[in-house]
C-alpha cells in the first residue's frame, strides 16, 4: 500500500483553502483553446472533412452502393445486399457534426464573419438534408440545444419532414445573400480550414443554389408549384442565383491518406490484409448496364476478371482447367449451373444465395479473392488519388435535375441539353471526356425524352455517391431495381430505422413521428418505424410501390 506524508497533504489542503487562487481557474488547460475566444476555423475544418468521410462511408463501404446495386459484397454481406438493417440505424455522427457546425455559426456571428456564416449555413442545410431523407421526421428547430438545458431541449420533437425541407430552403437563400460578396469584402478568411473551396465565396454560392435546387427536385411530388417556382427563380436569375455547371466547381473533398482515419474507405494500405477491399465487388446491375451501353466508366470503376470463364463445347467430359490466363470448362463441367463468361467484366448478382461461391470461385469463403467476377478497379485500394474523393455535389447532378425539370415543361431551358450536359461532366470527371461525342450518340444513349432514361443515367452517373440516387428512386421508381433472393423484403427499401436509443430515451416524440409514417405492403411488424414504411415526402405519390 502507497504511504502519504500527510505533514505535506495538509499542507497543499490549507493552500487550497486559504490562498487567493479560484479553483475554476486552476482547472483552465493553459495548452486548450478557450471555446469563447476561439477562431472558426478551428472547428470549420472538422465539419467539413468528417462530413466528407461520413457521406463517403455511407455511399462506398456502408450500405447505399449495395442499396443501389452498384456493388456487392461475398463477405460480410448482410446489410449491403440484403437490407438486414437490424430495425436500428444512427445518425449520431451527423448530429454530432451538426454541433461543430453550430458553433461555427454562433461563433462567426459573434466575431461579424458572414463568409463563415454562409457556409455553415450551406453545411447545416446538406446535412439536416440528408437526415430528413435518410430518416424522414426528425429533430430540426429543437435540436442541437441540449446545452440549454431542460426537457424541449433535452428531448427535442421531431420537425414534420416537409418542415424541415422549407427550413432548408430558407437557410439555403439566406446563405446565397450571405455569400455574394467577392473574397476581400470579407472579415475573416478561412486559410486552410476551407477543403472544399479554399474560401472562395462564389463557389460556396453556387453550393448553396444547387443544393437549392436539390431539395425543390426532392419536393417536386408533394408541393410541385413550390418546386416549380423555386427552380425557375435560381434558373432564371444567374446573377442571383449561380449554380454548379462545371465540374471546377463541384463540391469534392480529396482524401489526405496520412492515417486510416483520413484514408478512403476499405482502402487497403492500412488494412494490411486487404479483405475489406477485397469483399467489395461490382454488382452486376451495374456492370450489364454498362457494358449494354458500352460505357467506358467501368474501365474506371471495375477491375477487369483475373480469369476469364470458357466453356468449350467441343470438349468431352468433364474438363476444368486452367489454360492461357482463362478457366476452360467444358459443357458437362457446367451442367445446371450458372455461369458469367463474359471476357472482361462480371458482376456479382445482387441478393444472391452464395455469393462468395458466385461463378465456380475457388475459395467460397469470406472475403474470397474470386478470380472470375469483377473486383473494383485498383485506384480503390489506395489510402488517396485523384479520383478518391467524397463527391457531394456534381455538376452532373445539377444538369440531371434541370433536365428532369424541362421535361416537365418548367422553364429552366431544354431537356436534351441538359441531358447531354450532365453525361458530359460524369464523364470529364471520371477521365473518359474523350469518349462523350461517340457515347452520346449511340441509339441507346441518345437522348429519348423518357424519364426512364434520365434517371437510369443519373444512376449511372451517381458512383460513389449512391444515396442520391436512392432518393430519386424512391421519387420515381427509377431504375427499375429488383432486390434480390436473400433481401430481407421483397422490395426496396424506403428509409433508415429510428436508432433504438432515440426509441427508448425520446420515446414520445419518437413515436409520434413513426405514427406519421404511411404503412405499405411490405411495412411489416415495425409498422411506422420500417424501412418499408413512407416518409412524408413520398406519401400520396404511388411511388415507388
Amino acid at each position: 500500500m502507497k504511504k502519504y506524508n500527510f505533514s505535506k497533504l495538509a499542507w497543499v489542503l490549507t493552500f487550497f483553502m486559504f490562498s487567493c487562487y479560484d479553483l475554476t481557474e486552476l482547472n483552465v488547460n493553459p495548452n486548450g483553446v478557450d471555446p469563447k475566444k476561439a477562431n472558426p476555423n478551428l472547428v470549420l475544418s472538422t465539419v467539413l472533412t468528417e462530413t466528407g468521410m461520413e457521406y463517403t462511408r455511407l455511399n462506398f463501404d456502408n450500405i447505399m452502393g449495395g442499396l443501389m446495386q452498384h456493388t456487392q459484397k461475398d463477405g460480410w454481406s448482410s446489410a449491403h445486399n440484403d437490407y438486414d438493417w437490424g430495425g436500428s440505424q444512427s445518425w449520431t455522427e451527423w448530429y454530432a457534426i451538426l454541433r461543430d457546425n453550430q458553433y461555427v455559426y454562433d461563433r462567426s456571428v459573434e466575431l461579424g464573419y458572414e463568409l463563415h456564416q454562409g457556409i455553415s449555413l450551406v453545411m447545416k442545410s446538406m446535412i439536416f438534408g440528408l437526415i430528413t431523407d435518410l430518416w424522414g421526421d426528425a429533430p430540426y428547430s429543437a435540436a442541437l440545444k441540449g446545452a440549454e438545458g431542460g426537457e424541449q431541449n433535452t428531448f427535442p420533437v421531431y420537425d414534420r419532414q416537409e418542415d424541415i425541407y422549407t427550413g432548408i430552403l430558407a437557410d439555403l437563400e439566406k446563405a446565397n445573400t450571405l455569400l455574394s460578396k467577392s473574397a476581400n469584402e470579407y472579415t475573416g478568411t478561412t486559410g486552410n480550414a476551407d477543403v472544399y473551396y479554399a474560401g472562395n465565396p462564389m463557389k460556396w454560392r453556387r453550393l448553396a443554389n444547387s443544393l437549392a435546387l436539390r431539395f425543390y427536385n426532392r419536393i417536386s411530388a408533394k408541393k410541385p408549384d413550390v418546386a416549380r417556382a423555386g427552380i425557375e427563380k435560381i434558373v432564371g436569375n444567374a446573377s442571383m442565383y449561380p449554380i454548379i455547371t462545371a465540374i471546377a466547381d463541384e463540391a469534392n473533398m480529396a482524401f489526405a491518406g496520412n492515417s486510416n482515419a483520413d484514408s478512403w474507405p476499405a482502402n487497403a494500405v492500412y488494412d494490411a490484409s486487404g479483405s475489406n477491399f477485397r469483399r467489395i465487388k461490382m454488382c452486376a446491375t451495374l456492370v450489364d448496364k454498362l457494358l449494354d451501353l458500352k460505357d467506358p466508366r467501368i474501365g474506371v470503376w471495375a477491375a477487369k476478371v483475373q480469369i476469364p470463364l470458357v466453356v468449350d463445347s467441343t470438349l468431352t467430359g468433364v474438363v476444368d482447367r486452367i489454360e492461357n490466363g482463362k478457366r476452360i470448362l467444358s459443357l458437362q463441367r457446367v451442367q445446371g449451373l450458372a455461369v458469367n463468361t463474359h471476357p472482361e467484366y462480371v458482376g456479382l448478382p445482387p441478393g444472391m444465395l452464395g455469393g462468395a461461391a458466385y461463378n465456380l470461385s475457388p475459395t467460397a469463403e469470406q472475403a474470397a479473392n474470386n478470380p472470375h467476377v469483377s473486383w473494383l478497379n485498383d485506384i480503390y485500394k489506395q489510402a488517396k488519388g485523384n479520383q478518391l474523393k467524397a463527391r457531394l455535389m456534381s455538376a452532373a447532378e445539377v444538369h440531371f435535375i434541370l433536365a428532369e425539370a424541362a421535361q416537365r415543361g418548367w422553364n429552366v431551358g431544354n431537356a436534351e441539353t441538359h441531358y447531354n450536359n450532365a453525361i458530359k461532366a460524369s464523364f470529364d470527371a471520371w477521365g473518359v471526356g474523350g469518349n462523350y461525342a461517340a457515347y452520346i450518340a449511340s441509339p441507346k444513349v441518345k437522348y429519348d425524352g423518357t424519364l426512364k432514361q434520365l434517371m437510369e443515367q443519373k444512376w449511372i452517373a451517381s458512383w460513389n455517391a449512391a444515396a442520391q440516387s436512392w432518393f430519386d428512386y424512391r421519387r420515381t421508381g427509377y431504375p427499375e431495381l429488383q432486390p434480390g433472393t436473400q433481401a430481407v423484403r421483397k422490395a426496396i427499401p424506403l428509409r433508415f430505422f429510428y436508432m433504438l436509443d432515440e426509441r427508448n430515451l425520446n420515446k414520445a416524440n419518437a413515436d409520434a413521428a413513426m405514427s406519421r409514417m404511411e404503412l405499405t405492403n411490405f411495412s411489416g411488424p415495425e409498422a411506422g418505424n420500417s424501412a418499408w414504411s413512407k416518409m412524408w415526402v413520398l406519401q400520396g405519390t404511388g411511388k415507388p410501390y
